[in-house]
């Protein structure tokens, strides 16, 4: 395209500034710069624009009087629940996995600059005695868990060679590469390759507070991903949902990558979800301080919604139950499921419905000398959805089915990776030791004599969720760092010592 091409493109929407700079560009960089025009929706963007622009100068919103808790009878609670009907649960999960029914759902967009790498959070080690990466230990947890679904109900299992629960990863533009790569080098952890799918979530623009597109450089427009929530785009228009569908694919757990507790295609929560006839639904930790900063799932008009915490009065977060819980405790951790037809009607038909949330950034960008400036204040926006987004759409008339939640305990599934040890708070440190904590219990739970403060590792290989110990340890004094893991020359579970690792 020529440059007076690109203005008539461009002024409708008032973005003629992107091509300031034509001239001095070579023609490479020309190609770069219309590739980067061409990607833009200008008209959805100015409409996205326009919707948010009115929240920016507000000050927060407070929903206390239309709120209220998510009714008794879509909520479901581990702590609360009978073994009986807990296994009644798990029994309609593992089916439904054994069936090859169940998809996995991985968001994995972030890089780890937080914990001080330049490599996706996913790659990252927190130390543990094996070494394992949280990819690892993820995809070693899907191997087992089929392995556990076919082995009880091997009439509904495929009888496909290699057969493995279908993982999808949505990476971002910086993680794609080098995640793909990580993989392919490490064998995709086990699992059938084929069965292992990446997709890339999309960019949007940045701009100025005044809706311009910021150019980084001369040839270059400044983009970010956005959000968790362009997951619904991606799913679309990278045709993740028709190879679902081809794969005879009916559920979908989605996670976030830096939790090392998540418990992967986790079939009491499926199993809970399929009773519930659940077209969306979201496991939660119970809120015991009204002052954590989490945001709390709960009813808002007649729909179901994340509410920030900064969003609710400090009156309303102080609310208690007669049993002393707090009224709004349901903490969201990003972690949910999906009925396949609810994601195709609202990712087909749905999808630019769902709202975007402004981030103030600092970003970089190219002033009226030519000169790139890296500011020191914030000066522009970033528009992101959240994957939470699409729980009001869970009552609409199109939609069958209910929105539901699931109480887990937090020591049990919720140990999320978000700062390096320099903090207290949520760093390799402490996901570490909630790993050996967990892993202490279920050998105790099967037979072991164990200290609870030892630090041992049961790899995901051996037992996925506690299952399958007793026969190894019962009666069995276990001390030091241990680590419990296949060998790979009889396939035989074994304990090794620390220094031996």
């Amino acid at each position: 395209m020529s440059k007076q091409d690109l203005v008539e493109l461009l002024k409708p929407f008032g973005q003629e500034h992107l091509v300031n700079y034509w001239d001095e560009l070579s023609e490479e960089q020309r190609q770069h710069l219309t590739a980067d025009i061409k990607e833009i929706d200008f008209a959805q963007m100015v409409k996205n624009f326009n919707q948010i622009k009115g929240e920016m100068n507000q000050t927060v919103q407070e929903f206390d009087e239309h709120m209220q808790p998510v009714p008794s009878e879509l909520k479901g609670s581990f702590e609360k629940s009978t073994s009986e009907l807990l296994k009644q649960y798990e029994v309609l999960g593992l089916k439904a996995i054994a069936s090859n029914q169940v998809a996995v759902l991985l968001l994995a967009g972030g890089q780890g600059t937080r914990l001080g790498v330049n490599y996706p959070k996913g790659m990252y080690s927190v130390g543990l005695l094996s070494g394992k990466s949280l990819y690892q230990l993820q995809g070693e947890r899907l191997v087992k868990l089929k392995q556990y679904a076919d082995k009880l109900f091997p009439r509904e299992s495929s009888s496909q060679a290699n057969s493995s629960i279908p993982w999808y990863i949505m990476t971002s533009e910086h993680t794609q590469e080098s995640t793909i790569d990580f993989f392919k080098k490490n064998n995709f952890f086990g699992l059938n390759g084929e069965n292992v799918k990446f997709f890339e979530q999309f960019m949007l623009p940045c701009l100025t507070n005044d809706g311009k597109v910021i150019l980084d450089q001369k040839s270059k427009i400044s983009k970010a991903p956005d959000g968790n929530g362009g997951l619904y785009r991606a799913l679309y228009k990278r045709n993740i949902l028709d190879d679902m569908k081809k794969r005879g694919i009916k559920y979908i757990h989605v996670y976030c990558v830096d939790n090392i507790l998540v418990k992967m295609a986790d079939p009491i929560f499926i199993g809970f979800c399929l009773s519930k006839n659940a077209n969306c639904a979201a496991k939660v930790v119970k809120k015991t301080e009204p002052d954590e900063k989490v945001g709390v799932i709960c009813k808002v008009k007649d729909r179901f919604q994340v509410v920030e915490y900064s969003e609710i009065s400090e009156k309303t977060r102080n609310l208690k139950l007669a049993d002393g819980d707090l009224l709004y405790n349901a903490g969201n951790i990003c972690n949910h499921f999906f009925d396949i037809d609810f994601l195709n009607e609202l990712c087909s038909k749905h999808e630019t419905e769902l709202k975007h949330h402004v981030a103030h950034k600092k970003i970089s960008f190219i002033n009226e000398k030519g000169e790139r400036v890296s500011p020191k204040a914030n000066n522009g926006i970033k528009l992101e959805k959240f994957v939470f987004d699409v729980f009001p759409f869970s009552t609409s008339s199109w939609a069958k089915g209910n929105f539901a939640i699931w109480e887990v305990r937090r020591e049990e599934e919720f140990s999320p990776l978000k700062n390096s040890d320099d903090c207290k708070k949520e760093t390799p440190t402490t996901c570490r030791l909630d790993l050996y904590s967990q892993h202490v219990k279920w050998l105790k739970k099967a037979g072991a004599i164990v200290d609870s403060n030892e630090q041992i590792e049961v790899s995901p290989l051996v037992s996925n969720n506690g299952e399958e110990l007793e026969s190894l340890v019962q009666g069995k004094t276990l001390k030091g760092s241990l680590k419990l893991e296949l060998d790979s020359s009889d396939n035989q579970a074994k304990f090794y010592e620390s220094d031996k690792l």
